[in-house]
């Protein structure tokens, strides 16, 4: 109904020429990116990550299900859950806290406080979890919309299961519905590591994933380029902010300018 009445103001305000109606603007996507329940360290990501154009390059609709995968610290959930809250539903791939291994453990718990700091734009949010090699069963078959998954294919690779989450995720798809991936890209003159342990990916090697699963390429974007990006880093991607591994003051002002890496930006479909 909000979402109805706040369509109607729209078309209203722009016929008279007025701006978009404050409680209608801090209920679309760009309202919640600039909203106050984002930290400041989060939003200062945006300027590398840009969350808004990515999501409308994905086709990211309000009343969608949409599967977000292995979502860590929840920079991304605190943008897509508040935005599906009322019409469509959010669920979070993460990682299992119960885990025996305490980075798992201790990364759920961080991103269940994360959620349990804003309970009114998390409510409708739906947990599962993605544990390599066995738990894949991420979302019902042919129940999501979208799955998006942001920086995690290297995680996959270095532990052989590439394959496997690829199709788990064309098991939960809806016909026609939408991968979308945004991965540290490689250099293609660089031939694959299989295993990835600098965290790069080459495009092509990553389309050959998907396709491999049954998705359809259907398009890329340079939204999240970065020619700075040499690639060629001591401690891989990880030298780059906002990790800085390994790295003393001097060298992460050398490091700072650059920016964070350079990524693809593809979509894929699961055909009809």
């Amino acid at each position: 109904m909000f979402k109805q009445i706040c369509q109607t103001l729209i078309i209203m305000s722009v016929a008279a020429g007025l701006a978009l109606p404050e409680l209608c603007h801090a209920h679309s996507l760009e309202g919640i990116i600039s909203g106050e329940h984002r930290s400041d360290a989060n939003k200062a990501r945006d300027p590398y990550r840009h969350p808004q154009q990515t999501l409308e390059f994905f086709g990211l609709q309000e009343d969608m299900t949409v599967v977000e995968i292995w979502p860590s610290g929840g920079w991304y959930a605190e943008i897509i859950a508040p935005y599906l809250n009322e019409s469509g539903q959010y669920i979070s791939a993460g990682y299992d806290p119960n885990d025996e291994v305490e980075y798992f453990r201790d990364s759920a718990a961080e991103f269940f406080d994360r959620l349990n700091q804003d309970p009114d734009l998390y409510s409708n949010v739906q947990h599962t979890v993605l544990k390599l090699p066995n738990r894949i069963e991420i979302a019902e078959s042919n129940s999501a919309d979208m799955v998006l998954t942001f920086r995690n294919i290297h995680n996959w690779m270095a532990r052989d299961q590439a394959d496997a989450v690829f199709e788990g995720f064309f098991r939960v798809l809806k016909p026609g519905g939408v991968l979308g991936v945004v991965e540290h890209r490689g250099d293609p003159a660089v031939p694959q590591d299989p295993a990835a342990e600098s965290g790069y990916v080459n495009q092509k090697y990553a389309i050959a994933l998907a396709e491999k699963a049954g998705f359809v390429f259907e398009t890329s974007s340079e939204i999240n380029a970065n020619p700075k990006d040499t690639k060629d880093h001591r401690e891989g991607v990880w030298t780059l902010p906002p990790t800085y591994s390994s790295l003393n003051d001097q060298e992460k002002k050398s490091y700072s300018d650059i920016g964070e890496s350079d990524r693809f930006t593809l979509k894929f479909r699961k055909p009809e």
